[in-house]
């Protein structure tokens, strides 16, 4: 080939990748020019949901586009996942839910036909979940030390609610576990719902969960809160230590919403986002709805979220790796 060929050659194929990225470019201006739909991997009614929803309603109005909610449970949250791990990546399907789906599932499962930090696009962590222990009101525990003093006297002799392998409660527990140097007993439930009756009733010492989920039997008096699993104490619960003052902020956990969209959605179409969401989310009117679920409005942007993907992944993994916990 003449070195005037192979210029033409490079310039043509430089001519070809321009008009590529200049087409991308205007597509990605365009948007959007069709409805939306915000993929949630668990059923309606949720703290997951009522996010989904706040968001759709105030994102709609700001694209000109109908916005709307697709429920898709299923397989600790990873049907809806895989949906958007599988759509097209043009920013028309995006995937908002919790640390489980993000984190904790793909950590604790050998085998997963996608990789969530690979075949996902981060866009916005939205809020932060704190979670609570609670004992049932009759219980006799009134702080969380006397737990774990019965159970370093009594090995095994203790148990704990949760909703399966994967959930934010059994790692929360695990972990609070491990920090204490004790061992404590999984005892399973269908849901969040029967895990906190299950702790009301007396039929488990403790149980984890969001504030969200537990702050009405809390203020019923039918938990008692021993300590918020964030290091530091939470506005929700400001009479409730945080791990840290409790020497074990080695076990500090925190949940959190995102959203994500699929890999290769184009970067313009993402900064839209991170626009739009950063700017509904610092609004009365969010920060009002995520105060009523117990939730601390935030935006942490594309970066960041990606950052506590591939951190806690790699901290729930080592923990599964010695402790055996795994979803297999």
């Amino acid at each position: 080939m003449s070195s005037f060929t192979r210029r033409k050659t490079l310039a043509n194929g430089l001519v070809v990748a321009a008009s590529g990225w200049v087409s991308t470019m205007v597509w990605a201006q365009s948007w959007p020019t069709k409805s939306i739909r915000l993929v949630v991997p668990f059923p309606p009614g949720g703290a997951t949901d009522s996010i989904a929803r706040l968001i759709a309603d105030a994102l709609a109005p700001r694209l000109e586009q109908t916005v709307t909610v697709e429920n898709k449970p299923g397989a600790a949250s990873m049907i809806g996942v895989a949906t958007v791990v599988k759509a097209p990546p043009d920013g028309y399907t995006l995937l908002v839910s919790g640390a489980s789906s993000y984190t904790l599932v793909p950590a604790l499962r050998s085998k997963m036909a996608f990789d969530v930090t690979q075949d996902l696009a981060p866009v916005a962590l939205v809020t932060y979940a704190p979670l609570v222990v609670v004992t049932g009101a009759d219980k006799p525990y009134q702080r969380l030390d006397d737990v774990l003093a019965l159970a370093k006297a009594k090995p095994r002799s203790l148990n704990y609610s949760t909703y399966g392998p994967g959930s934010q409660p059994h790692l929360a527990a695990e972990l609070l576990a491990d920090a204490a140097g004790v061992e404590l007993e999984p005892v399973p439930y269908k849901g969040s719902a029967d895990a906190l009756i299950g702790v009301v009733r007396g039929d488990v010492d403790i149980g984890i969960e969001t504030i969200s989920a537990a702050s009405a039997l809390i203020k019923a008096r039918k938990l008692r809160a021993l300590a918020v699993t964030n290091a530091r104490r939470s506005t929700f619960l400001p009479q409730v230590p945080g791990l840290e003052e409790l020497n074990l902020a080695k076990a500090a956990i925190q949940g959190f919403y995102a959203l994500a969209a699929p890999a290769a959605t184009p970067a313009a179409v993402v900064q839209r986002l991170v626009k739009e969401v950063t700017e509904i989310m610092a609004t009365t009117e969010a920060r009002a709805k995520c105060a009523e679920l117990s939730l601390e409005a935030v935006t942490v942007g594309p970066e960041g979220l990606r950052s506590i993907m591939t951190t806690e992944l790699a901290r729930y993994r080592e923990l599964n790796k010695r402790l055996k916990i795994s979803m297999d």
